[in-house]
Order: structure tokens, then C-alpha cells, then sequence
């Protein structure tokens, strides 16, 4: 678990690194941004109670992230509906600054900027929302990032998702045809993830890393020789 995060100083031509984000590079999930928001805003809240979404029931939200994110992101995301978009992209500020940033791992920062001087494009790919994402993703300075998109109309949310989803097997195609747009070279490119549900995301590049991993996604990793980091 303690693996360096160090690189060699060789200069990786058309490579990248895809991170993904939840348990990976901060210490929250969805369940955590969609509290943050439904505590500032009486209809996400309402929303909430209706589903079943109170404090004690937030580790059983958290278990079936975990158990299927794909099921799991298409029932939760539908609670956003009839949100306004621009209040939700203001709510992502605040969300970035009062509850990301310091939740950020520690380690993170420096892997991503030790991967960017080897040479490596630095891609965020993960299934949380676009607008709660990039404050973040624009914090850590990263060149592209990929996540999840709210269906609006007329400025609200319907509370279906954009496709393609992205999470799960969808996440390994994603980077496929980003690499096919980006001309870079999966076989020599990184991946980083903390679930086994990332498999697929792995699997997919030549230089999987599995980053505080869950208990499946640790005995894979020790199984296929992977890197094991820990950014805590």
C-alpha cells in the first residue's frame, strides 16, 4: 500500500493517465455531494426524504455505489430533477471549497503533478457530475476531464442522465476512442482507480494502478502484479 508514486524522468510521448475520482483521489462518493447540495436546497431535500435518503441510510447508499455503480448513479441522479442548472453550478463552488478540497488525499496532488512532467496527458474520468467535478478537476489542473452529464431542459434538470454513461465497462470504451481522438498510446498510458467496478478502466492501459483499493480490487491487483498506492 505504500508504493511510490514516483515516475522514471523519461518523457512519455502520447501517453496519459485517467484517474478516477471518488476514493481514488478525494474521500467521498456521490452520496456525499448530493447531502452537501440537499442541505442548501429545500427541493433536493424534499427529493431525498421521498427516496428514503436520511443520515442513517447514507452507508447503505454508500454500499450499493460500491455493489453497482451504473444501477446505482441512474436511480440516484434522477433525485436531481427539476434543478435549476445555474444554481447547481453554483452550488458546485461551494461544494469544491467547503467540502472537496479538503478531502482531497494528500498524495494526490503530487501524483498527478509527478505524471505530468513525465510527459503524460492528465485525464479525469469519473461517473460524479460534470459541473460538481470541474472546480476540482480545474484545481488540480488536470487537461481533460469526463464525467457524468444531467439531461436539462429549459435550464432544469429531467433527472436522466446524458449519454454515454460513463462508469463501470462504459469508463474502458470512453478511454478507448479518447485515445483514438487524442492519438495516445493506451499500451503505454496509466490508470488509477480505488474499486473493483473499475476493472474494465484498468484492464484497458498498459500501467493499471489500483489507489487505495477495495478488497476485490486489492486481491486483482496483487493477483496481476499491479502497483498498489496508497494517497491517504
Amino acid at each position: 500500500m505504500g508504493a511510490s508514486i514516483s515516475m522514471s524522468r523519461v518523457k512519455f510521448k502520447n501517453s496519459a493517465a485517467f484517474y478516477d475520482v471518488d476514493g481514488t483521489l478525494i474521500r467521498l462518493n456521490i452520496v456525499h455531494t448530493y447531502a452537501f447540495y440537499a442541505a442548501r436546497e429545500p427541493a433536493l431535500a424534499k427529493a431525498a426524504r421521498s427516496w428514503g435518503m436520511t443520515a442513517a441510510s447514507l452507508p447503505l447508499f454508500w454500499a450499493a455505489d460500491k455493489i453497482s455503480r451504473k444501477w446505482f448513479n441512474e436511480l440516484f441522479y434522477r433525485m436531481y430533477e427539476g434543478m435549476s442548472e445555474d444554481r447547481l453550478v453554483t452550488l458546485s463552488e461551494e461544494l469544491f471549497e467547503e467540502v472537496m478540497k479538503p478531502n482531497i488525499f494528500p498524495r494526490a496532488p503530487d501524483l498527478i503533478a509527478e505524471s505530468r512532467r513525465a510527459g503524460c496527458r492528465q485525464v479525469i474520468i469519473t461517473g460524479a457530475l460534470d459541473f460538481s467535478i470541474r472546480p476540482l478537476a480545474e484545481y488540480l489542473g488536470v487537461d481533460d476531464f469526463i464525467a457524468n452529464r444531467l439531461e436539462f431542459h429549459e435550464g432544469y434538470a429531467t433527472g436522466k442522465l446524458e449519454k454515454p454513461f460513463v462508469g463501470g465497462a462504459t469508463k474502458a470504451d470512453i478511454m478507448r476512442a479518447y485515445a483514438r481522438a487524442h492519438d495516445v498510446d493506451l499500451t503505454e498510458s496509466w490508470a488509477y482507480s480505488d474499486s473493483y467496478s473499475d476493472f474494465p478502466m484498468l484492464a484497458v492501459v498498459g500501467r493499471p494502478t489500483a489507489v487505495n483499493p477495495d478488497f476485490r480490487l486489492n486481491a486483482v491487483a496483487r493477483s496481476y502484479d499491479w502497483p498498489v498506492l496508497d494517497l491517504r
